[in-house]
């Protein structure tokens, strides 16, 4: 019974998460050999319901998101918002970090973030599975579940 528990839990750490992401961008990444066939291409197909709440947009601004967090989440943080700062003059997370909640706020605020994370880390999973489908589709290969 013990390791029916741990599975589950470790099925919904956050490492595991961060691996189905970047699991699913390789594969994004992998299975996409032309990015710029994405282009003007609409998130949405005909009929479809927006399901995730993506910004409007095509499949290539959707493409370049995902590789750009799996970046992100490769390299660090610190990586990430210098390379911002640099292009954009804006705030970093580590400036920003640097105003501190009070020590009795923190376990709150962990928890608070890392249930926020694994919703977006789930969210992006997703993104990148449909946007991978979608591609084959568009060029005509495989099946939609492949």
């Amino acid at each position: 019974m013990m390791q029916i528990c741990d599975s589950y839990n470790q099925k919904n750490s956050l490492f595991n998460s961060m691996n189905r992401f970047i699991g699913a961008v390789n594969n994004m990444d992998q299975t996409i050999m032309v990015p710029s066939l994405l282009r003007d291409v609409p998130l949405r197909q005909e009929g479809e319901k927006e399901v995730n709440s993506f910004q409007d947009g095509d499949m290539y601004g959707s493409y370049v998101l995902l590789k750009s967090i799996r970046t992100d989440i490769e390299w660090g943080v610190l990586q990430a918002d210098e390379r911002r700062k640099e292009k954009h003059g804006v705030t970093t997370a580590l400036e920003m970090s640097r105003i501190e909640p009070n020590d009795e706020d923190l376990e709150k605020l962990f928890h608070f973030h890392l249930n926020g994370l694994h919703t977006v880390l789930s969210k992006l999973t997703r993104k990148a599975n449909t946007l991978t489908n979608r591609y084959k589709q568009e060029i005509g290969i495989g099946g939609c579940g492949n």
